[in-house]
């Protein structure tokens, strides 16, 4: 039977002490970048495993993460930013613990209990639409991370796409190819995503000294959104070269009253969505040049803040605000606008 590589194993084969290989497997200590990936490399290649349960009992800590969140089963984007926390906490030596509320408060509070029964150290809450949050009362005290939604109570870190960035993005990237008449499609349903992307757009177009015209309809932001506002958009600026979508799905809406109108994508209109949901963007013909959203990178960051939170007694003055940037994902439905039709 072989025998089991231990933590001294390790730090004989790095060349540093048993300590420092502890400190840079937990994430903890203050290491060098260099060190830490020198250690935790070694100990890849040794095939170390440590030893989770004598681990939790020295240091009083269980090395679970509870995870709660309001659709992870039913969104797209779900599967990123667990799998981003997933992979952090891999690398930290912490477990993950998923639970999905379905949006049913009672759930949720059911839910939480029964991670506190698993003497979880710590959570995250994460939403699956940018919005507004306020904690649980029962998360009240404990190390906290808000994903995908702002916490105005300020009792917890919170992480979020750039909104404002994701317009501005967008309508530069219309701006660069030669159009100026460029409309924004949206739905009417006040919040941090909708605001901010016009907010963004709308900054932009000022910025070069242009008209904004922003077309909204109630929510769903679907399809049929999408044929309605463009519809709406073309009655009143029947010129028009470029649409700026609020997302994907809307984007294909305005390929569908694009084609009953005989317009080609992207040389008689262009358009930007966001989200990059492949089963939309890569399909559509052309390919939908969208705006991503930075589910995995949300999902890591919650659990750096997180690993360093445990354990740390003034965890709670981590009051961390971050928007992360957002991705322009290139495909094919942007082009100059022509020339010999008047819509530039």
């Amino acid at each position: 039977m072989a025998k089991r590589v231990g933590i001294s194993d390790v730090a004989t084969a790095a060349g540093v002490s048993v300590t420092t290989v502890s400190h840079a497997l937990s994430g903890q200590g203050n290491l060098s970048a260099k060190t830490r990936e020198h250690v935790q490399r070694v100990a890849g290649e040794l095939g170390y495993a440590p030893n989770r349960i004598a681990s939790a009992l020295r240091r009083q800590r269980s090395g679970i993460v509870g995870f709660v969140s309001d659709e992870i089963a039913t969104t797209p984007f779900a599967g990123r930013i667990v799998l981003g926390a997933q992979d952090a906490a891999a690398e930290r030596g912490l477990l993950l613990m998923l639970v999905n509320s379905n949006r049913d408060d009672r759930v949720e509070a059911q839910q939480i209990d029964s991670l506190l029964d698993q003497q979880v150290d710590a959570f995250v809450y994460a939403r699956m639409s940018h919005g507004l949050v306020s904690l649980p009362a029962k998360l009240a005290g404990l190390p906290t991370v808000v994903v995908d939604a702002e916490n105005p109570d300020g009792g917890a870190p919170w992480v979020v796409p750039d909104e404002v960035g994701i317009g501005r993005t967008a309508t530069e990237r219309l701006l660069a190819a030669g159009h100026r008449r460029i409309v924004h499609i949206s739905v009417d349903a006040p919040g941090p995503g909708v605001d901010g992307r016009i907010l963004g757009y709308r900054r932009t177009m000022a910025e070069h000294g242009l008209e904004p015209h922003v077309f909204t309809v109630p929510e769903p932001a679907d399809a049929s959104a999408g044929r309605e506002t463009f519809e709406a958009a073309l009655a009143a600026v029947p010129d028009l070269t470029a649409v700026f979508c609020f997302n994907d799905p809307m984007a294909m809406g305005v390929y569908q009253i694009a084609a009953e109108r005989g317009m080609c994508v992207p040389d008689d209109l262009s358009l930007i969505g966001v989200d990059n949901l492949e089963v939309i963007a890569a399909q559509l013909r052309p390919g939908l040049t969208t705006v991503g959203l930075p589910h995995y990178e949300m999902g890591r960051w919650a659990i750096e803040q997180l690993s360093a939170m445990i354990g740390d007694p003034e965890w709670s003055s981590n009051r961390s605000q971050v928007e992360l940037a957002c991705p322009l994902i290139e495909r094919g439905s942007v082009a100059s606008p022509r020339k010999d039709t008047g819509r530039a």
